[in-house]
């Protein structure tokens, strides 16, 4: 698969049929193939099952009409996925197959995408730099003596170094965001509760977000309509309608406020990261955005807040891998006595 190909550029090609999404199905196994090894963004790949899917897409009678046919995408370890193992890159669950799928997977296949792997990523999605996967560290393919960011570092992986024109990651306090900047990409964490979180391996409930990682603001705008929408299996899902999120790229920012706290990135930033991001700011406002100062006088508390509600929610939900309901459970020394 071109390493340049978009979400919307090979799904317009299947919906077209000027492309098969078997042949593009191939191409992004080829990539896997011929870099995983590398680079380590996968912990397994499901070369048959994407097959299969594939196929179905080629066959089904609306083609036409499903918003990401044929469209190749990597999946978070931390997702379940229905008759495919999800490790959280952990040995406890190292051999643990979900017997159902998760809803952001279920809308996915429903939608025409086509799952080719799960995506490495730092133990039960609790790292910066995925080198805290108990299969090993995944590498930037930028440069593969440094980090792709983490704990969705896999999936940003995938989608930087060609596999995959789009992959799921989960967002806690940066899990999609850090791997994004790091990888040169497009990566967005949903409001909560946009985006269903049944199925998601729980690191810390009230702050846990699905979301996607592209190449194009168009593509994450395409993904999201997708993902998006009120859960019924999720008490924490939002009953708002979805709208196009696509409607909104027109190159406009007029009527735009953006508010600009200049103070976090005052000091302790690289040169040419503070160079991306005023030309960030002047790109806005020649668009018509209008440029705000604003000041975050909470903001040095943020870590400490997050740190004290993310590990407290953490130890319970992980209280559930006791290995008597799910995970390894190591046998009995001795027996009683």
């Amino acid at each position: 698969m071109s390493a340049a190909a978009t979400l919307r550029q090979l799904r317009d090609a299947v919906q077209q049929g000027t492309r098969s999404a078997v042949d593009i199905c191939r191409e992004a196994l080829d990539a896997i193939g011929a870099h995983n090894a590398a680079l380590n963004a996968f912990n397994t790949v499901t070369s048959n099952e994407a097959l299969v899917q594939a196929e179905a897409v080629d066959r089904h009678p609306q083609r036409a009409t499903l918003p990401l046919a044929g469209v190749p995408i990597a999946v978070k370890d931390n997702i379940c996925t229905n008759g495919v193992r999800t490790t959280a890159s952990s040995k406890i669950l190292e051999h643990f197959v979900p017997p159902y799928d998760a809803t952001v997977v279920s809308r996915l296949k429903a939608a025409g995408a086509v799952i080719v792997g799960k995506a490495n990523c730092d133990e039960f999605a609790m790292g910066s730099s995925n080198e805290n996967s108990a299969f090993g560290p995944a590498r930037n393919p930028w440069a593969t003596d440094r980090i792709p960011g983490g704990s969705s570092g896999g999936s940003a992986v995938a989608v930087a170094a060609g596999m995959t024109p789009l992959a799921l990651g989960s967002d806690t306090g940066g899990s999609i965001r850090q791997p994004a900047a790091l990888c040169g990409l497009v990566g967005l964490k949903p409001t909560y509760g946009r985006v269903s979180r049944y199925g998601l391996l729980a690191f810390a409930s009230s702050l846990d977000q699905i979301g996607p990682f592209t190449r194009t603001v168009e593509d994450a705008a395409i993904a999201l309509n997708v993902l998006a929408g009120h859960d019924p299996a999720d008490a924490t899902s939002a009953p708002e309608p979805v709208v196009d999120y696509t409607a909104g790229l027109n190159g406009s920012c007029k009527g735009l406020r953006i508010g600009v706290p200049r103070a976090l990135v005052s000091e302790g930033v690289d040169v040419g990261v503070a160079s991306a991001f005023n030309a960030a700011l002047d790109a806005y406002a020649a668009a018509g955005a209008t440029l705000v100062d604003v000041e975050l006088p909470y903001a040095s508390a943020a870590i400490p807040v997050y740190y004290l509600v993310a590990t407290a929610e953490a130890s319970s939900n992980l209280a559930r891998y006791d290995g008597v309901r799910y995970g390894f459970r190591a046998p009995a020394e001795g027996g009683p006595g």
